[in-house]
C-alpha cells in the first residue's frame, strides 16, 4: 500500500511499476517542482502563440492524476453547445500534449518542423477522451543535435522548439547551451589561463564533439561575447522548459580536460585519448584524467557546483565518457572505476543525481563492448541512478544483448538521421513493433521513448510516427495511418496525394535492411569513379510518386496552396532529381569505359545542368537555403572577427568537417547555394579530369584529383563570404512543374542498364583499383 500511495502522490513521486518484476528503479527524483499554476499558464501562453485568434476557446488546468496514472495523463472535454475545449493534464507538458492530440486527432491539423497546418473547423469538434502515457519519460535530442541543428538558435527559434517539445509530450530534453562559460570558470579557478582555454574550446558548430572528448580546439576560440550571450540564452531556455514541467538534462564531467592541466597539475596521472577519425595532433587527443585521481572528483564536483549555482538543477545529468573513443584500458575493473568516479563527481554535490548516458558506445563499438565490459560500466552506478538511452533501438537495439542494461532503466530511442542530411528515408513499419517489443521484453526496464536524431528538419513523418508511440499501445493500420497523416499535413483530403504517399510508404519509408542510412547521395558525395551508395528501394517508385505530386499540384488548387504541400513538392522533386542524377552518372561511366570523350561531354552537360536546376528549385523553399544557416551563424557575431569565424564554422561543418576533410560530407546539405557553389564545381572538376584522362590515354589519378578538388573547390568554399538569400524566391509549384517537364523523360529513357556494355571493354584490365573491381563485380553479378 505504501508504494501504491507513492504512485498517485501529487508531485508524482514514484517507484516505477517494475517493482512487480522484482526490483525498484528509483527515478522518484524525476518530477517537476514548478507550481501547477505556472505550468497551466505556460500552456495557455503556448496556445496563444500558436492560435492567437482562437486561444480563448481553450481552458487549461494542471491537476494530479488518478491511481494508475503514474506516468501522467491528459484529458480533453468539449460538449455540444459549449464553445470551450477543456484541457487537463498532470503536468504542463501533459496538458500541452493533450492540446496537440486534439489538434491532430480531432481537428486534423499538424505542427511540424517544416511548417504548420492549422485550418481548424469553425466550430471545434466535441470530444471526451482521457489518455494515460504508457511510459514515464519522453526524451529529446542527441548530443550532436545541438551542433547539427541548434548551433545558431536564438531565443525566438528556441521558444518555437520548446513549444513543439511540449506539444509532443517531451518531458526530458537536453539543455546544453551555455556550458562553456561554466567550464571556463572551473578551469580558471583551477589555475589555467585564458590561452589554455582558447586552445581547448572548439567553435560553436563543433561543440558536441569537443564536449565528448573527441577533439579539442577545432573552430575556436570562444569570445566573452559568446559566453555572455549563451549564458543569458540558457537561463531563458531553462525557465521555459521548467515552466512546462519539463526536466532539463544538464551536462556533467566525463574526465576530458585541456592539455594544459598537465602543466598545472604535473603529479596527476593522465592519459592522452586516442585520435578520433583522422584529426592530427593539433586538434586531437585531449587529456583524460585517471578516475582514481583526486583531481577527477575535484573537477567534476566543482563543475556540478558551479552549474547548480548558476542554473539550478532537476537532478539529471548527461555524461558520455567513451563516445567513439574506447577506454585506455579494456579491463572491467578500470571501466567500473571510471563509471563510479563519474557518478561520484555528480553525487558528491547532488545526492539525488541521475546519470543519463547515451548508449551509442554499445552499438558503434559492439565488438569492443562485450557483455562483461558493458556490465562493468552499467553496474558501476547504483541501480536506478543511471538512465541509458538505447540510441538506435529502431534498427539495432542494445537492450536485448545487454539484458535490459543489467537492471538500469533505459529509454527506447529513434536515431534515424545522421548529420542532419536530407533524403527521403525511414523504417516506419518497424517503429511501432519494436517499441512494443521493448515494453514487453522479459524483465524490461524500459521507462520511456525518445528522439535522438542528429539533425532535425527532415522526414517529419518518421518522427511523427515515433512520437505517437508515447500513447499508442498497439501498432496502427499503416494504410489508414498514412491516409490520416496526409490530411493532417495538408488540410486537404486528396485521393491522388494519398496514392502518392502509398508509393513512398512501400519504398523509401519501408527500409527493412537493418542498415544505418547516412544520407549519402551521389550528387552530394565527393565525385569518384565507380561509386554507388547503398539504397534499399527502387528509384522508379520515387519517380512514380513525383508523377502524382506534380499532377496534384497542377490540378488541385487547395493542395497547391498548402504550405506543407509546397514544401513536400520541393522535397520529392529534389529526391527525384537525385535519382535521375544517379542514372546520368551510370551513363557517364559507360562513356568513360568507351573512351568516348564526346559522349562523355554530352552526359556531363546534362549532369551539370541538372545540378543548377536543382539549386534553382531549392531557392523556392524557406527550409532549403544555405543563406539562412549562414545568416543565423553570423547573427551571433558582435565583432567582424566573430562574424567571419561563425560563418566559417557554419560552412565547414556542412562540407569538409575538419581542416582536411576528416569527416568529409558527413553533414552534407542539399540546400540552395551549396548545390550551385560546392557540389556543382566539384563535379565540373571531376568531369574535366575524366576528359583529360581519356585524351591523354592514362588511368584516372584519384589521389591527384582529390588534392585538386580540395584546393580548388572545397577549402575555398569554407572561407568564402559570399552572401546568399535568406528568404525563398520563386514559386515551388511552377518551378517543380518546369523541371518535371524537362527531366522526367530523361529517367524513362534509362530503364535499361547500359553499364553492362562496358564490362567487355574492361575484362582484360589487370590493374583495376578496388573501386573498379567492386563496380564490375556488381555489374557482372546483377546486383545493380
Amino acid at each position: 500500500m505504501f508504494f501504491r500511495n507513492l504512485v498517485w502522490h501529487p508531485v508524482l513521486v514514484i517507484c516505477l511499476l517494475v517493482i512487480q518484476r522484482g526490483f525498484c528503479v528509483p527515478l522518484d527524483k524525476i518530477h517537476t517542482r514548478t507550481s501547477v499554476e505556472i505550468q497551466a499558464q505556460a500552456v495557455t501562453d503556448l496556445i496563444g502563440r500558436l492560435l492567437p485568434g482562437r486561444a480563448n476557446e481553450f481552458d487549461v488546468k494542471v491537476e494530479p492524476g488518478l491511481p494508475g496514472e503514474e506516468n501522467g495523463y491528459f484529458q480533453i472535454e468539449k460538449v455540444s453547445g459549449n464553445a470551450t475545449v477543456f484541457v487537463r493534464g498532470s503536468t504542463g507538458v501533459m496538458a500541452a500534449w493533450g492540446f496537440h492530440y486534439y489538434l491532430t486527432q480531432f481537428c486534423h491539423c499538424q505542427v511540424s518542423w517544416d511548417t504548420d497546418q492549422l485550418n481548424l473547423p469553425a466550430v471545434l469538434p466535441d470530444v471526451s477522451v482521457r489518455i494515460t502515457s504508457l511510459d514515464k519519460l519522453r526524451y529529446y535530442q542527441n548530443t550532436c543535435t545541438v551542433s547539427y541543428s541548434f548551433a545558431w538558435f536564438q531565443w525566438p527559434r528556441w521558444e518555437r522548439e520548446i513549444d513543439w517539445m511540449a506539444m509532443n509530450g517531451i518531458n526530458l530534453p537536453l539543455a546544453f547551451t551555455g556550458q562553456e562559460i561554466i567550464w571556463q570558470r572551473v578551469y580558471l579557478g583551477l589555475g589555467l589561463v585564458q590561452a589554455d582555454l582558447d586552445e581547448h574550446f572548439s567553435g560553436p558548430a563543433f561543440f558536441a564533439w569537443q564536449r565528448m572528448g573527441n577533439f579539442r580546439g577545432w573552430g575556436g576560440p570562444l569570445s566573452d561575447n559568446w559566453h555572455q550571450a549563451t549564458l543569458a540564452l540558457q537561463h531563458k531556455i531553462l525557465e521555459r522548459m521548467r515552466a512546462f514541467g519539463m526536466i532539463p538534462v544538464l551536462p556533467a564531467f566525463a574526465g576530458h580536460v585541456p592539455r594544459a592541466m598537465e602543466r598545472v597539475y604535473p603529479n596527476t596521472s593522465y592519459t592522452y585519448l586516442t585520435p578520433w577519425v583522422t584529426f592530427e595532433d593539433q586538434y586531437c587527443c585531449p587529456l583524460f584524467v585517471q578516475p582514481t585521481e583526486p583531481l577527477f572528483t575535484e573537477i567534476g564536483t566543482r563543475f556540478i557546483q558551479e552549474m547548480i549555482a548558476e542554473f539550478g538543477t532537476d537532478h539529471v545529468y548527461n555524461c558520455d565518457v567513451f563516445n567513439e573513443v574506447p577506454p585506455t584500458q579494456s579491463d572491467p575493473d578500470f571501466v567500473s572505476s571510471v563509471g563510479a568516479s563519474v557518478y561520484s563527481a555528480m553525487a558528491t554535490t547532488d545526492p539525488d543525481a541521475i546519470w543519463l548516458m547515451q548508449g551509442w558506445l554499445f552499438k558503434s563499438e559492439a565488438a569492443y563492448w562485450t557483455p562483461e565490459l558493458s556490465k562493468a560500466l552499467l553496474t558501476s552506478v547504483p541501480q536506478g541512478r543511471m538512465l541509458v538511452l538505447d540510441l538506435q533501438a529502431e534498427i539495432n537495439p542494445q537492450y536485448i544483448r545487454l539484458e535490459s542494461f543489467y537492471g538500469q532503466p533505459f529509454v527506447f530511442c529513434l536515431l534515424h538521421n545522421f548529420g542532419g542530411t536530407l533524403g527521403l528515408n525511414g523504417a516506419i513499419p518497424t517503429i511501432s513493433d519494436r517499441v512494443i517489443d521493448a515494453r514487453n521484453f522479459p524483465n524490461s526496464t524500459m521507462v520511456g521513448t525518445g528522439l535522438t536524431m542528429e539533425g532535425i528538419n527532415q522526414n517529419y513523418i518518421v518522427y511523427d510516427k515515433m512520437l505517437e508511440m508515447g500513447w499508442r499501445n498497439q501498432a496502427p493500420d499503416l494504410n489508414q495511418w498514412y491516409d490520416e497523416y496526409t490530411v493532417r499535413r495538408y488540410g486537404v483530403d486528396s485521393s491522388a496525394i494519398k496514392s502518392a504517399w502509398r508509393i513512398l510508404q512501400t519504398s523509401v519509408y519501408n527500409d527493412t535492411s537493418g542498415r544505418s542510412f547516412h544520407g549519402q547521395y551521389l550528387l552530394t558525395d565527393r565525385p569518384a569513379l565507380f561509386k554507388f551508395p547503398f539504397i534499399w528501394y527502387n528509384s522508379r517508385d520515387v519517380i512514380l510518386a513525383w508523377d502524382s505530386f506534380i499532377a496534384s499540384a497542377l490540378t488541385e488548387p487547395m493542395l497547391s496552396e498548402a504550405p506543407n504541400f509546397r514544401h513536400d513538392v520541393i522535397d520529392v522533386t529534389r529526391q527525384s532529381m537525385s535519382e535521375i542524377f544517379s542514372q546520368l552518372y551510370g551513363r557517364l561511366l559507360v562513356t568513360y569505359c568507351d573512351k568516348n570523350v564526346t559522349a562523355l561531354g554530352e552526359v556531363a552537360r546534362h549532369m551539370i545542368d541538372l545540378l543548377q536546376d536543382l539549386d534553382n528549385l531549392l531557392q523556392t523553399g524557406p527550409k532549403f537555403l544555405l543563406g539562412k544557416w549562414i545568416s543565423d551563424a553570423k547573427s551571433w557575431g558582435v565583432t567582424e572577427g566573430e562574424i567571419l569565424q561563425y560563418e566559417w564554422n557554419a560552412r565547414n561543418q556542412i562540407t569538409l568537417w575538419g581542416p582536411r576533410g576528416e569527416i568529409l560530407d558527413y553533414a552534407t546539405k542539399q540546400w540552395a547555394g551549396v548545390v550551385a557553389d560546392y557540389y556543382k564545381p566539384r563535379w565540373e572538376v571531376f568531369i574535366r579530369e575524366l576528359e583529360i584522362t581519356i585524351e591523354e590515354n592514362r588511368r584516372f589519378n584519384s589521389t591527384a584529383y582529390q588534392s585538386m578538388v580540395f584546393n580548388a573547390v572545397e577549402k575555398p568554399f569554407t572561407f568564402s563570404t559570399k552572401i546568399y538569400p535568406v528568404v525563398e524566391t520563386g514559386d515551388p509549384i511552377v518551378t517543380a512543374a518546369i523541371l518535371y517537364d524537362k527531366w522526367r523523360n530523361i529517367y524513362q529513357l534509362d530503364n535499361d542498364n547500359p553499364i553492362t556494355d562496358c564490362v567487355a571493354l574492361e575484362e582484360t584490365k589487370d590493374d583495376r583499383g578496388d573501386e573498379e573491381k567492386r563496380f564490375f563485380y556488381l555489374v557482372e553479378n546483377s546486383e545493380m
